[in-house]
């Protein structure tokens, strides 16, 4: 049974990292070592430890290694712009490409410039506008999906704020007729009763639904007759 796979992430735990460190030092001393003896390569390792200690490895001597190294970044430098120049000319003439066929490719999505296509490149060229079209529905359709669900909401809220009003001003004549009935007793009692059940069935009259006002209209049927003699 294989080893599981190791997450590659910081150790927290300083002597485990300790361990870790010195066990992965020595095994890549160990493959610079082979590198340089299997490939005939000038091999120059450094490596700092997080306390600040320093490990080397060369199969020359650092020095040479180091002097190497800065001689050949120099070389490097002195000739890097020419290479950057043809490196960015090279760059600009793909990019030219890719604009000239994406505009070539526009061009045939509008309908224009279909000369040169075969019957395989426009049934190409349909199918790639159907499933466009397709893809703007969908999007389209979700995009009004989500509207009248909002819509819906805010209905629901609006209702839900109607119906607290309405409790608030039930709340609020109830609130009303005790405070008559302690001021004034029980002798005009009938009267505000009868003044806020008015309001009451005013508020309910107009909150109906068009649906229940034209369930209450009794159809009247008109019918000509001669006139008697």
């Amino acid at each position: 049974m294989g080893r599981g796979k190791i997450v590659i992430r910081r150790i927290d735990n300083s002597t485990s990292r300790q361990v870790t460190f010195s066990k992965r030092r020595k095994g890549l001393i160990k493959k610079a070592k082979e590198l340089a003896i299997l490939c005939d390569a000038e091999v120059g390792l450094v490596i700092f430890s997080s306390t600040g200690k320093i490990f080397e490895f060369a199969n020359t001597s650092m020095k040479s290694v180091m002097e190497r190294y800065k001689k050949s970044k120099e070389e490097y430098q002195q000739l890097n712009p020419i290479s950057e120049v043809k490196f960015l000319q090279r760059e600009a003439t793909i990019l030219r490409h890719q604009v000239q066929n994406l505009q070539e490719h526009h061009r045939q999505i509008m309908g224009k410039e279909l000369y040169g296509l075969n019957v395989n490149d426009l049934q190409s060229l349909e199918n790639q506008l159907e499933i466009s079209l397709r893809v703007i529905r969908m999007k389209k359709e979700q995009m009004l999906t989500d509207e009248i669900h909002e819509l819906a909401q805010k209905g629901n809220r609006i209702h839900q704020e109607n119906m607290e009003l309405y409790m608030k001003t039930n709340l609020i004549t109830q609130e009303n007729l005790e405070l008559h009935k302690k001021a004034y007793g029980t002798r005009d009692i009938s009267t505000s009763a009868s003044r806020n059940a008015f309001i009451v069935n005013s508020y309910n009259l107009n909150t109906t639904t068009a649906a229940d006002q034209n369930s209450n209209i009794i159809p009247i049927h008109l019918q000509l007759s001669q006139p008697s003699l």
